[in-house]
């Protein structure tokens, strides 16, 4: 890659923080806070341990009362006064690309996954935390609707991501998918765009984002969810979506190394909906791994998988069942913050 052209990194790449938004009663996570507040305070936890927590809280008070109350050192947290619709860091958050070496935050459109949920406030988290002076790194505001959950990058060139999110009629509908790749070119130095065509998730209100299907590794290296059970309703689409991986390139022409992920049992809320139990949406930070995992005989496995992908990064499982039961898993409740971008 051009050393002017701008650089979209990989997650594995340094940080200097993550963002979490917190639950709060007003939010959808109001009959399950019980469930859901533990699990922010072990992500606040093993976080914290390797490197800054970036907290965005209508209740900043009452969220360092509850991490003080859980004995959470608190020299690497910081919380912000800010309104919040929802908890999904992932897909309001700044996505991070480098122009001649340094860190420039993009601020995309958040539109509640195509129309479905409000995001008043949570599409405005980025300039509320710039205003606030979280961040060092220049702030770009942007004229796309673009999820970070949407997208993987390999640091080197090429994205990973879904037909089925990137060209819904409710997110830009005035976009091709060729436009979608000339912005991919020109916003963050990307070489080539791999669409993937297949691959669902039942319960998943996002329209499949990658990030819950199929990952990117380094050394050229994908870990993807894998259905064995024939009589499963997913069976049909990932194995399409496994072929289809199959023929996916690096930029130098060679297949990708393929890891492919435990299929867990399925999991169903109160009312018999299914929830969307995924161990592709772990979370990479400094020389650790993060992983959902459910209570399942498969989370072993899926961390042996995983330390295949990751082998100099410690890991560290997160029980995400609470996190399901609003449709997204550990990924979608974080945003990466590369080294550069915090005060």
């Amino acid at each position: 890659m051009s050393t002017t052209a701008p650089r979209l990194p990989a997650e594995w790449e340094a940080q200097d923080g993550v963002l979490l938004s917190w639950p709060t009663p007003h939010s959808d996570w109001a009959d399950h806070l019980e469930q859901i507040v533990p699990v922010f305070i072990e992500l606040v936890r093993h976080i914290s341990r390797f490197e800054q927590v970036i907290i965005v809280t209508p209740q900043p008070s009452e969220t360092i009362t509850t991490l003080q109350q859980a004995d959470i050192a608190l020299q690497r947290v910081q919380c912000y006064a800010v309104a919040t619709n929802d908890t999904w860091s992932r897909d309001f958050g700044p996505i991070t690309v480098f122009k001649q070496q340094q860190p420039w935050l993009y601020d995309f459109g958040f539109n509640g996954w195509g129309l479905k949920f409000p995001a008043d406030h949570d599409n405005q988290i980025t300039r509320k935390l710039v205003e606030l002076a979280a961040f060092t790194a220049p702030t770009h505001l942007q004229p796309l609707i673009l999820e970070g959950g949407s997208i993987e990058s390999d640091g080197n060139g090429v994205l990973l991501t879904t037909s089925t999110c990137l060209l819904s009629a409710n997110r830009n509908p005035h976009l091709k998918k060729h436009d979608i790749e000339q912005f991919f070119h020109q916003q963050f130095g990307i070489q080539k765009t791999l669409w993937l065509d297949h691959g669902y998730l039942a319960g998943d209100d996002t329209d499949s984002h990658i990030d819950t299907l199929a990952r990117l590794c380094p050394e050229h290296t994908i870990v993807y969810v894998q259905c064995d059970d024939p009589d499963d309703e997913h069976y049909p689409a990932l194995k399409k979506m496994e072929q289809q991986l199959q023929s996916f390139t690096t930029l130098d022409g060679a297949p990708f190394r393929l890891l492919p992920l435990p299929w867990p049992q399925a999991v169903y809320d109160a009312s018999g909906e299914r929830l969307p139990a995924t161990y592709a949406n772990f979370l990479v930070i400094n020389k650790a791994l993060l992983v959902p995992v459910y209570n399942d005989p498969a989370d072993q496995k899926a961390l042996e998988v995983l330390r295949l992908a990751f082998p100099g990064h410690e890991l560290i499982a997160i029980d995400c069942s609470a996190v399901i039961l609003q449709h997204g898993s550990l990924h979608c409740l974080t945003m990466q913050l590369p080294k550069g971008t915090l005060s």
